[in-house]
């Protein structure tokens, strides 16, 4: 099984492609940096809680909605 780093990130980046939004700009829309969201989506970075939260906010999802697939 994949680690849960990479799958957070896939579904992260499958949910942003989905309201066409580039990196750069769900950043922002996330309070973040653009490098921060990129190692997200590869798979590179341990997303802290309240982040998890601020990415959710920015899919209009919920936690839980966010991580099913992961």
């Amino acid at each position: 099984m994949e680690d849960i780093r990479i799958r957070f990130g896939k579904v992260v980046r499958q949910k942003r492609h989905k309201i066409d939004v580039s990196q750069e700009a769900f950043a922002d829309l996330c309070g973040l940096d653009r490098t921060y969201i990129g190692g997200i989506e590869r798979g590179e970075r341990n997303v802290a809680l309240v982040n998890i939260e601020k990415i959710a906010k920015a899919l209009r999802l919920s936690v839980p909605e966010l991580f099913r697939g992961v």
